[in-house]
């Protein structure tokens, strides 16, 4: 058990660390790909992810996602001791990979003047802020995550295949809903760095969108459990 929530921990610190990076290296000043561009964050997410569930996949869950615990939690998947552990492993190693990209790229956080941009690199704002809207696509986006993870435990996949799988579902969710919020879809990623932000000495750097932060704190959770309880009752007519 112990080595399952080390696994969780560890699991999203490289989450964060990849994918919060390739975002730092497109917002911030004077890096080699600053503008690269919005597929590059997608991409750059997708195997972010797929390389963290890789890392931990073997002993641990590989949730790395309080959306997905809860969304088993309520599934009966998971006990609440073992929930509760799982999501605490997972803020905190979202917070520590949140300091590693600060550290990564300290020189450049001074030549970046823009807030928004480097508040971009630890946690998402919506291109337009609409609160029910916004509210929707993170909703979305969990829903699409839990049923993908749902559905994978009925097939036969190679070892190691699965990670590769949900990369490609988070560069599509980036590509097709992801542009309009950012697509936290995990509570964890935005708001254990969205603490760092408000917490770390970093020039210029604005507030922290506390006012915005509870959308997608709880909009993955709401729509992964929603997808996760329907699903499970359309497998049960199945």
């Amino acid at each position: 058990m112990t080595l399952q929530i080390l696994g969780e921990f560890l699991g999203t610190f490289i989450l964060v660390l990849l994918g919060n990076g390739v975002v730092a290296a497109n917002v911030l000043g004077k890096t080699k790909s600053e503008n690269a561009g919005w597929v590059t964050i997608a991409i750059g997410w997708g195997l972010a992810v797929a390389v963290a569930v890789w890392v931990v996949g073997f002993f641990s869950p590989a949730y790395l996602n309080p959306a997905l615990v809860i969304g088993f939690l309520v599934l009966g998947k998971i006990k609440i001791g073992l929930a509760f552990a799982f999501i605490v492993a997972e803020f905190l190693g979202a917070m520590l990979g949140a300091v590693a990209v600060w550290l990564h790229y300290y020189p450049h956080w001074e030549e970046t003047k823009d807030s928004s941009l480097i508040l971009a690199s630890f946690a998402i704002a919506p291109a337009i802020r609409h609160s029910w809207s916004n509210y929707l696509g993170e909703a979305f986006d969990g829903a699409l995550l839990m049923i993908l993870i749902m559905a994978m435990g009925h097939y036969r996949l190679e070892g190691g295949f699965g990670p590769i799988i949900v990369g490609f579902l988070i560069m599509a969710v980036g590509f097709s809903l992801g542009p309009t919020t950012g697509y936290a879809m995990n509570p964890a990623r935005d708001l254990g760095p969205r603490i760092m932000h408000a917490l770390l000495p970093i020039k210029n750097k604005g507030t922290s969108g506390w006012g915005y932060a509870w959308i997608p704190a709880t909009g993955s959770i709401v729509g992964a459990v929603i997808a996760g309880l329907l699903y499970q009752w359309m497998l049960t007519l199945h």
